[in-house]
């Protein structure tokens, strides 16, 4: 029995920790679909620690003798009829078991991580995730079916964002549910397999899959997703900015200059002197097509030359009479400071007031990223 069809391949993407089970209960509850999935091959992507568990747990004969648990697990699927024929391609290689790996910052040399523990190792592996999902989904004859069932949640809320960039309509993101106590049960993979625990005698497992919805924004980002580099992090940041731009299609922001006041759409918002020309300095940068300036404390040299532009301007009369001097800022702490109270005034302007809110600078951007023809300054 072979339902799949045969111009399509399947692969199982897994994220696997120290509970190797949750592959076996995956594949075995693919099979058991009323349409029957039995996948061409199986990558897994861990740890190093991952990696030796799951050698140890699947491929490893045990003490009692008999076959190890993989080979049980096909001759289980072919005892009911599946046929296995060029399927369930999976071993102990590093093609098959793919353990994360990331740059030492010591050494500069690539390392395999043991654990994920610290940022740069998480950055690391959505990297890493992002490459496995690119590189299946770039095929259109194979559909990948992801499992974000094992390993930490950081790796599997990383694997669905992964889905939610770059797949397609036709992936699938799933979990498995296993009933107790076979859950915590280190020696179950799978039912009808030879049982050690005397605790699981007479009781039945039941293995339920589970399909996580997702939206796939491929096709949205077809331009930045098709692009040969780009780390997680750069796409994620691209694909919000593309949000932003297309949410923000239907603002109408106004900048008066002689008042400390900002009006989006039809709701206004009395802003400090200090806030008002920060606002007035990013919207010129937008509207002049600036490209972002990567920090607040290089941000302080395009405030200091608004603020003599501005001064320069008063002086000569080029203002509506009574505007007042610019304000300066002192240092990059206190960009951050008027920044913030100015993001809290501009969310209170309601739907629009958010979307404006969003495109205000953020850690790596100093910018208004808004397209400049909706900013008015008057």
């Amino acid at each position: 029995m072979h339902t799949e069809d045969p111009s399509h391949e399947t692969t199982l993407l897994a994220v696997i920790g120290m509970s190797p089970a949750v592959l076996t209960e995956t594949l075995w509850a693919l099979a058991r679909e009323a349409e029957p999935v039995i996948p061409r091959r199986i990558i897994v992507v861990t740890t190093l620690a991952g990696r030796q568990r799951t050698i140890r747990d699947l491929f490893e004969s045990p003490e009692s003798g008999g076959p190890c648990v993989w080979d049980a697990l096909r001759e289980a699927l072919k005892s009911e009829g599946h046929d296995l024929d060029g399927c369930l391609r999976f071993g102990t290689t590093p093609d098959d078991i793919r353990v994360i790996t990331a740059t030492d910052p010591a050494t500069g040399r690539g390392i395999e991580l043991e654990d994920l523990r610290s940022m740069h190792e998480n950055e690391a592996a959505a990297d890493f995730l992002l490459d496995q999902v690119r590189a299946i989904t770039a095929n259109p004859d194979t559909r990948l079916i992801a499992s974000i069932a094992g390993g930490r949640k950081t790796m599997g809320a990383l694997l669905y964002a992964c889905l939610t960039l770059a797949g397609r309509e036709e992936d699938r993101i799933t979990h498995v549910l296993v009933n107790a106590p076979f859950d915590t049960s280190p020696g179950f993979f799978f039912p009808g397999q030879t049982l050690t625990d005397p605790k699981l005698a007479g009781l039945d497992p039941q293995i339920e899959l589970a399909d996580v919805p997702f939206v796939p924004m491929r096709n949205l980002f077809h331009r930045e997703l098709g692009r040969a580099v780009g780390t997680f992090s750069s796409l994620v940041a691209s694909c919000r900015s593309e949000i932003r731009h297309r949410a923000a299609e239907d603002l109408h922001i106004e900048i008066p200059l002689n008042r400390p006041a900002l009006r989006v759409n039809h709701s206004e918002a009395r802003l400090t002197e200090r806030e008002h020309h920060l606002l007035i300095c990013l919207a010129k940068l937008a509207k002049t097509n600036r490209p972002p300036i990567p920090s607040y404390g290089e941000a302080l040299d395009a405030l200091a030359a608004h603020q003599a532009e501005w001064d320069s301007l008063v002086e000569d009369g080029r203002l509506p009479r009574g505007t007042p001097s610019a304000a300066g800022f002192q240092d990059e702490q206190d960009v951050r400071r008027v920044l913030s109270d100015l993001r809290k005034k501009v969310r209170t302007l309601g739907h629009h007031g958010a979307i404006l809110a969003d495109a205000l600078p953020t850690r790596g951007r100093f910018s208004l990223d808004v397209p400049g023809a909706l900013i008015h300054l008057a």
